[in-house]
């Protein structure tokens, strides 16, 4: 069974930082894709950025140069890197495994 527990998400200020991690368990790590959405209230679920099994990675534009998205292939761990979060980056944050499997969410809240 495929299991993907999330976290380091939490309550920043404008301008911070955080770490999101997300491991996997129950399956092969390395040969597949990781990818991280984000869900805003009202709004639909978005792709953010993603990881290929040879480091290749794909960010949303509104995250260039802010976020980045990397992978520990023997931790069987994908993070996101945050930067210069601002409010707009407020959502609940899922990661992604093989285009198939969902963690459980982890909330980001910018606020002052």
């Amino acid at each position: 069974q495929v299991q993907l527990v999330e976290s380091g998400g939490g309550l920043v200020q404008p301008g911070g930082s955080l770490r999101l991690s997300c491991t996997v368990s129950g399956s092969v790590f390395s040969p597949y894709t990781m990818a991280w959405y984000r869900q805003a209230p009202g709004k639909q679920r978005e792709l953010v950025a993603t990881i290929h099994s040879g480091g290749s990675t794909h960010y949303v534009d509104s995250v260039k140069g802010r976020f980045t998205i990397s992978r520990d292939n023997a931790k069987n761990t994908a993070y996101l890197q945050m930067n210069s979060l601002n409010p707009e980056d407020t959502a609940l944050y899922y990661c992604n495994f093989r285009y198939a499997y969902w963690g459980q969410g982890t909330q980001v809240t910018v606020s002052s």
